[in-house]
């Protein structure tokens, strides 16, 4: 493993999610080149092919069952870490979206992986298209889920068409690390205690119809145990995720030379339709669905087996 040490994680069991305790291994904890942890969980068929996935903003490395699920039935290996600040990742704080292409690469180092799929919901999908920018001949295709563009985004007004708290979460963001913090503190606050029931009140503004059922149906409990475990220890990759959304991501979207799968529903309130449209019609060779009566949660709670199958197809 060269220059990394791999480490036991959590200590005991933990609460929340739908996967049953047999297939909820304890995370793990690499040491990477600069002493920070990254933590991360595999799950699925051990020696299959790899697929990394970047969670959403905030979360971490515990799954969604619908995801674990139809990769599992695919035969991968699905690696999920918490992102810097999140769980019991260390923080970096200034970090720019590109860093996380290097925290995946010293992962694969350590995991033994020369390659791999990489996939993004939401926060996450910034993340995997560095990933397809900048591990040039490790990642095969990228699969960016419902994944916000850039603030600075040429012909896009990035804060329209967002429900009511990220518009005051962004609108925050724009004006520093002073600005957001008690914001997000409170947030976690309400996120912290809040059970799987709840979780829509928690986000009214955010959801359309199609994602409150999504949620009833059962996501919620997997949404609510991400967020619980990321935001457990504080705000810090909540913080350092929303600053590095409205600064500059540190890539260019031209130096994506992978195969591209984006999804974007029409009713998102969240990442709003227009910013799916926007990427689309910027990363190079992508192969774009934007679907009619979808929204932010639903798109990937329903659409996962299809999305997994596009993966697969684009990679080879």
């Amino acid at each position: 493993m060269g220059d990394h040490r791999v480490t036991a994680g959590r200590a005991g069991g933990r609460e929340g999610g739908r996967l049953g305790d047999s297939a909820m291994p304890e995370s793990q904890l690499v040491e990477l080149k600069d002493g920070r942890r990254l933590e991360y969980e595999v799950h699925g068929v051990q020696d299959g092919p790899a697929l990394v996935f970047h969670h959403g903003t905030p979360g971490s490395c515990l799954p969604f069952a619908t995801l674990a699920a139809a990769a599992a039935s695919r035969g991968l290996r699905l690696v999920t870490t918490s992102r810097a600040g999140y769980g019991e990742s260390s923080r970096q704080a200034g970090r720019r979206v590109v860093a996380a292409a290097a925290d995946t690469g010293e992962l694969l180092d350590a995991l033994g992986i020369e390659d791999c799929l990489v996939a993004g919901w939401s926060g996450g999908g910034p993340h995997a298209l560095a990933c397809g920018a900048r591990l040039a001949g490790r990642a095969r295709a990228v699969l960016v889920i419902a994944g916000v563009a850039p603030a600075d985004a040429d012909g896009l007004d990035f804060l329209t068409g967002m429900g009511e708290a990220n518009l005051d979460e962004f609108g925050l963001a724009e004006r520093g690390e002073a600005a957001l913090r008690p914001f997000l503190e409170t947030q976690r606050e309400a996120l912290r205690t809040a059970a799987p029931e709840d979780l829509a009140a928690a986000l009214t503004s955010l959801l359309p119809p199609v994602d409150v059922r999504a949620l009833e149906d059962g996501v919620a409990v997997d949404l609510e145990a991400q967020i619980q475990h990321g935001v457990a220890s504080g705000v810090e990759g909540w913080l350092d995720d929303d600053l590095a959304f409205v600064a500059p991501w540190g890539f260019s979207l031209d130096e994506i030379a992978v195969p591209t799968s984006l999804w974007q529903g029409d009713q998102d309130l969240m990442v709003p339709p227009a910013h799916g449209r926007w990427l689309a019609a910027q990363v190079p060779g992508v192969v774009a669905h934007l679907e009619a009566g979808e929204g932010h949660i639903s798109i990937g709670a329903r659409l996962m087996d299809r999305m997994l199958d596009e993966l697969l197809a684009l990679s080879g």
